[in-house]
């Protein structure tokens, strides 16, 4: 999504916000601009196990790569690890056992039962890479440059300013009527929290900040955003329980600004080939 998302990002802003960061793909993107620019990022999620990876790769990036070298993958071992109570561990211990679930349960979904337990079966893989040490330690280099929270998105607000830009990719609304808005934490997304992200977007509009948010191409989200710039872009869905689901379909960028306030920058590569 990034190469089409890339063409919706500001010609120019100061500070960048991702309140429901995931796996940052638009974060790390952008490192290139914000080192330019001697930016801040403020990043934030609900799933608590995330943030706290996040902030170990920021601070003690050799002792997560470390203590992660003892995983092996295994079935059995694997529901071992996904049985330990994660308040019981050490901050390192905790995102080391995270960080081994992502990379060996299926398709690398986090997904949590009512009592908040991950609960996400073993996958299949012919041979997983655990420990990406080049790659964890460009993270931390590029979490050195944020703020990193566990938070409501509502918590945005608190630090944007005008001119900041903010993107916003929450839990999709569901396509099917008879769907459920995906549970990543304890309690799921509902239509009150889209609700809710509405009044976010109008109030960092109202500020003066860049918005962009990412949803599915629903007429919920057509009508909840009625007014702003939307569009239409290509995205590519690989988990859906109906193989014949699976591929090519329509999703919306909603953006508070204008075209002519977007740019086209360098390609992905180009961009990490910048900063890598």
């Amino acid at each position: 999504m990034l190469e089409q998302l890339s063409r919706h990002i500001p010609a120019d802003f100061n500070n960048y916000h991702e309140p429901f960061i995931g796996g940052g793909a638009m974060f790390f993107h952008l490192i290139p601009e914000l080192i330019k620019k001697n930016a801040t990022a403020f990043l934030s999620d609900m799933v608590e196990e995330l943030i706290n990876l996040y902030q170990v790769i920021k601070k003690d990036v050799d002792s997560l790569i470390e203590e992660s070298k003892i995983h092996k993958y295994e079935k059995s071992y694997y529901y071992e690890v996904r049985s330990f109570d994660p308040n019981s561990m050490t901050k390192v211990g905790r995102a080391s056992r995270m960080l081994f679930l992502n990379k060996t349960c299926f398709n690398g979904l986090y997904r949590v039962n009512k009592k908040g337990r991950f609960n996400v079966s073993f996958g299949s893989y012919k041979d997983p890479v655990i420990v990406d040490e080049a790659a964890l330690r460009n993270a931390s280099r590029a979490f050195q440059f944020a703020n990193i929270f566990h938070s409501d998105f509502e918590y945005v607000l608190k630090n944007a300013q005008k001119g900041d830009f903010v993107y916003l990719d929450p839990p999709y609304v569901p396509l099917s009527a008879t769907s459920d808005f995906t549970q990543y934490t304890p309690g799921s997304f509902s239509a009150y929290d889209h609700e809710r992200l509405k009044d976010v977007f109008d109030n960092l509009e109202g500020k003066g900040c860049y918005v962009m948010l990412s949803n599915s191409n629903t007429e919920f989200v057509t009508n909840l955003y009625s007014g702003y710039n939307i569009k239409t872009v290509n995205a590519t869905r690989a988990i859906n329980s109906n193989t014949k689901k699976r591929g090519a379909i329509k999703e919306l960028v909603i953006l508070s600004y204008m075209d002519s306030e977007s740019i086209l920058p360098a390609t992905v590569q180009e961009r990490e080939e910048v900063w890598v």
